[in-house]
């Protein structure tokens, strides 16, 4: 009990110089969010392109081309797809990007058959509103996946245009994959046409489906051989692994992000050091007087890591909130050569920062805590 009554009159003590616990406060919020949003990006690029036993798609690009508005393969290689042993279905897509590089806000278009979207897209999309027939109605139709239709505001019945193209929403759908949550779906036909092509003629890349997860690369090698002797050979990876080569960037501006994480618990543990160093400066009387009346050693070490513990869960939960709630309603992601990370906000991440905060912000305050335990009461009344 008496550990809890000097827990309260720690904090007491240390609301007496608000100004400073508020700055050191925001300081701390600043440094959790950003290690927050690290984690975020962290995530982001750790699903798009980490490959799982389970996976079963392929990506059929056109060999020795990185950008989609070079990748040109004829949309015919279908057929000889569906033959191909252990392949189970093969849609060819067009792709249009707005941007090719890394960017904040790319929109990525994909032109797919009417026969496909109805085959294949309709159980991995699932519609939030709108519907797959008012998409296939409407030659310029779409579907726009989630993540993309809130960070442009988008609803059904909306007009579109980017990257020269314009479109109609049909409907807004959701899925799984993060690719799909940032595309915008339109007819393959309607997208041949717009980006000056020929209807049949040549399409960026294909997805494959195959039926045995464990035989993906076999049938990678066997795709890639078989087109080899064309007028257009091909390179196939599985999909997080196509993802991974095309995120090069952004796979190393998370890489670079890992820094900005140790150094916001770096920036947390220096500024409650030094908001407790200046705290108990301020206060070597107080807490002699404390001593004189009965506080023993490890009462004074337990106040000061309250007050520690105090400031970084404090700043910690502040700035975990304001980096989850700026994510969740931000949508914000980095797309590159046709391909999108996502920045997810998440409950388990704002978890995670704010308990690192508050174990080094208790580490910060153990030095200080142990000095002023064994400060004698003669060295606390001359320090007055």
């Amino acid at each position: 009990m008496i550990f809890w009554r000097v827990a309260a009159l720690s904090l007491r003590m240390l609301s007496r110089n608000r100004l400073r616990g508020a700055l050191a406060v925001l300081g701390i919020a600043v440094a959790t969010f950003l290690l927050s949003a690290e984690r975020a990006v962290h995530r982001g690029v750790s699903e798009a392109t980490n490959a799982s036993q389970g996976d079963t798609r392929l990506i059929v690009y056109r060999a020795n081309r990185f950008c989609p508005f070079t990748s040109k393969i004829p949309e015919r290689y279908v057929d000889d797809l569906l033959k191909i042993e252990g392949v189970k279905s093969a849609i060819p897509m067009q792709i249009n990007v707005s941007n090719c590089r890394a960017s904040l806000d790319v929109v990525v278009f994909r032109g797919v058959r009417a026969v496909d979207a109805k085959a294949v897209l309709a159980h991995r999309l699932r519609v939030l509103d709108g519907s797959f027939d008012a998409f296939l109605s409407r030659g310029n139709g779409a579907l726009v996946g989630s993540a993309l239709a809130a960070r442009r505001g988008l609803k059904v019945g909306d007009n579109f245009t980017s990257a020269g193209v314009s479109v109609t929403v049909g409907g807004i759908v959701e899925s799984d994959g993060p690719q799909d949550r940032n595309a915008c779906y339109v007819q393959l036909p309607f997208l041949q046409s717009a980006m000056g092509g020929v209807q049949g003629g040549d399409v960026t890349q294909f997805e494959v489906e195959v039926h045995d997860a464990t035989r993906i690369h076999e049938v990678a090698r066997a795709i890639d051989a078989h087109f080899a002797p064309d007028r257009a050979p091909t390179s196939t990876r599985p999909e997080k692994a196509f993802v991974a080569r095309a995120a090069e960037d952004l796979v190393a501006i998370a890489a670079f992000a890992g820094w900005l994480g140790i150094g916001a618990l770096i920036a947390v543990f220096a500024l409650v050091a030094n908001a407790i160093v200046l705290s108990l400066e301020s206060r070597t009387r107080e807490i002699a007087i404390l001593q004189s009346v009965g506080f023993h050693g490890g009462l004074v070490a337990w106040s000061v890591v309250v007050e520690s513990l105090a400031l970084a869960l404090a700043g910690s939960i502040l700035g975990a909130s304001a980096a989850y709630f700026t994510l969740f309603f931000g949508q914000f992601g980095l797309g590159a050569e046709g391909v999108s990370v996502e920045f997810q906000s998440s409950i388990s991440i704002s978890l995670l920062s704010i308990v690192a905060a508050c174990v080094v912000g208790i580490l910060a305050g153990f030095v200080p805590a142990l000095s002023a335990a064994r400060r004698s009461i003669v060295e606390g009344m001359r320090g007055a």
